[in-house]
């Protein structure tokens, strides 16, 4: 047994949009609505009116209608379908998104490891150099003051 169908509008200001469907989720969907419009006041269920009855002619079909732009004018919309294929790119770029910032996140951690080590590497060859400098340095020194001596 099919769904027993009611119908919905909204308005932007401009048109109001009418639609006859089984649910309001499906009339949300015809809509190619993003939000809720029903829990923000903006889409109510209609009782009577043209747009009703052409609602209920073309069930699915969106009934725009001019308030303040096209004023009176009524045209059929086809619904927006369920893209089904655009929503499984949409998460397979998410995927690719989080796969990409998950081997930046590697790639950065290995690059600080390395610099960590260069870090190592670096403090050891200076402790080397200015250990080996001062023993020089002493050396020098001792030659200086035995040259200066047998002057």
């Amino acid at each position: 047994m099919a769904a027993k169908l009611k119908v919905f509008t909204w308005s932007d200001g401009f048109h109001a949009f009418t639609v006859a469907a089984s649910s309001r989720p499906k009339a949300l969907e015809a809509w190619g609505a993003t939000q809720d419009l029903f829990k923000t006041g903006l889409a109510r269920e209609v009782d009577e009116g043209a747009d009703r009855e052409a609602a209920l002619d073309s069930p699915g079909t969106v009934i725009s209608r001019g308030l303040s732009v096209d004023v009176g004018k009524a045209e059929k919309r086809k619904p927006r379908p369920e893209n089904a294929k655009a929503k499984a790119r949409v998460k397979a770029l998410e995927a690719d998104l989080e796969a990409l910032d998950a081997r930046q996140a590697e790639q950065v951690q290995a690059l600080q490891d390395r610099q960590a080590a260069l870090d190592q590497d670096r403090a050891k060859l200076e402790a080397v150099n200015d250990k080996t400098r001062k023993a020089l340095l002493t050396r020098l020194k001792a030659s200086r003051d035995a040259a200066n001596q047998s002057s």
